[in-house]
């Protein structure tokens, strides 16, 4: 069955509806209404239901939500029992947080190799994870059919070693770097800025208190 296509802005929410409900199922709530939801997520009522509305009914009018029948919709759709390998590139501060959190939170997704100039050809184990040196990385993600790949080093090489994930299996690239990156239509890629993302917060911030003072 062919999956509708849904604007970027709900697949990013789509995770954390999984969260949400996964931890009501796990209290014994069996049925919750957008409204509670609302309250729970801090997403405004009417976003979940136009977020839930791309998906065809997913609940009924006076009803609400059956949690156990959503939880399930959204695992399937997220892909929940599928097993996703993740590859990281960079062991730095950054990347030494990956390595030691790993997605302790998302049993499905685990990071199973890394890569880091230091690392010595042979690899060497961290956290349970093989460290490889870069010019190892196209052998060993197409050895484990790695699909994604988390990029985290410096801004500098970080479109070399794009390039060169682009000859590989890799799908998509969760990119860490300030760098644009191009890639190929095989690939998807999503850029987290945290300096870009800082600085929105302190312009909100700031926006915020200068509308309080005009009001």
């Amino acid at each position: 069955m062919r999956k509708p296509r849904i604007p970027q802005a709900t697949s990013k929410r789509l995770p954390l509806y999984y969260r949400f409900l996964r931890n009501y199922a796990d209290k014994g709530v069996q049925r919750i209404s957008s409204g509670e939801l609302s309250e729970a997520m801090k997403i405004d009522a009417a976003t979940i239901r136009r977020d839930f509305s791309h998906f065809g009914a997913l609940g009924r009018k006076g009803y609400g939500y059956d949690v156990d029948s959503l939880l399930q919709f959204f695992r399937e759709t997220l892909d929940q029992d599928e097993e996703t390998n993740v590859a990281l590139i960079g062991v730095g501060s950054l990347g030494n947080a990956f390595l030691k959190y790993n997605f302790q939170k998302i049993h499905n997704t685990k990071i199973v190799v890394a890569f880091d100039p230091k690392a010595p050809y042979e690899g060497e184990l961290k956290n349970d994870i093989l460290i490889y040196p870069p010019d190892r990385i196209e052998e060993k993600i197409n050895e484990l059919g790695i699909e994604m790949v988390i990029l985290t080093v410096p801004s500098r090489v970080a479109q070399e070693l794009t390039d060169r994930l682009a000859t590989t299996s890799v799908k998509g690239i969760l990119n860490f770097t300030p760098e644009r990156l191009a890639v190929p239509d095989t690939i998807r890629i999503q850029t987290i800025d945290l300096s870009v993302e800082l600085q929105t917060l302190i312009y909100l911030i700031k926006t915020d208190v200068k509308d309080s003072q005009i009001t």
